[in-house]
């Protein structure tokens, strides 16, 4: 019986897939992709016989249809977006396949908290800057408490995903500087990705003026306007 892959799908460009995740995109047999979350166009380049889109099924009848593809002797591929170590909720579906004696692999992908750093041309962490990333989120229907307070308070680079329908209350519970630069990306690095960048204390109404309600990362720091200045330069070039 061959493995159930977890795939990462990368942030939303087709292309941002890593060369052994296509490879089993391409041959699978069985397909079951994150709905929306997972450009079509990388759906379409599977030759899978079925292909499921996982949006609104339980978490037992997700699992029952991979361990039945796979105890048939089909290729399966679960096709997250992004990279599945982040939210992705991969550990609870693992667990029942692996419950059900299926074996299975990880294939890690691209974070969209990176496809953000590349819109924004910027680096997470920079020297003389920040040294630290912090990735979390807000709580909310599955989430009882967050951390978002003390996490800000730290100067390190904060990435908070999850958040963009309550960036208003996000930020207005933030500790750190109201003036400390943040950014919002849409649909990081897909062909409608829209960037806004401000101030702790206006990123929330800006990121409203331009229509973002889902689908987009908010990331806290220096480092979203770094620009040419204000870092300092790596030993690697010195």
């Amino acid at each position: 019986m061959e493995p159930v892959r977890f795939v990462g799908a990368g942030p939303g460009d087709p292309d941002l897939i890593t060369v052994k995740g296509m490879r089993h995109v391409e041959g699978a047999d069985l397909l079951i992709y994150a709905g929306s979350l997972v450009n079509p166009v990388l759906v379409e380049r599977s030759r899978a016989s079925k292909r499921l889109d996982s949006h609104g099924m339980a978490l037992e009848e997700l699992v029952d249809a991979m361990a039945a593809g796979a105890r048939a002797g089909q290729r399966v591929v679960r096709l997250h977006s992004g990279d599945p170590s982040l939210y992705g909720a991969i550990v609870e579906q693992i667990a029942g396949l692996e419950a059900r004696g299926v074996p299975v692999e990880v294939v890690p992908g691209v974070s969209s908290m990176f496809g953000a750093a590349a819109a924004l041309k910027t680096q997470l962490t920079l020297r003389g800057v920040s040294e630290s990333v912090i990735v979390t989120r807000p709580a909310g229907a599955t989430l009882d408490e967050d951390r978002l307070p003390e996490l800000s308070r730290l100067g390190a680079t904060l990435v908070v995903f999850l958040g963009t329908e309550h960036l208003e209350s996000i930020t207005a519970r933030l500790e750190c500087p109201p003036t400390t630069p943040a950014a919002v990306v849409y649909h990081a690095t897909w062909d409608d990705e829209r960037i806004v960048t401000g101030t702790v204390a206006e990123i929330a109404a800006l990121a409203r003026e331009a229509c973002i309600t889902r689908t987009a990362l908010l990331i806290v720091g220096d480092v979203v306007r770094a620009g040419a200045s204000g870092f300092e330069h790596s030993v690697l070039y010195s």
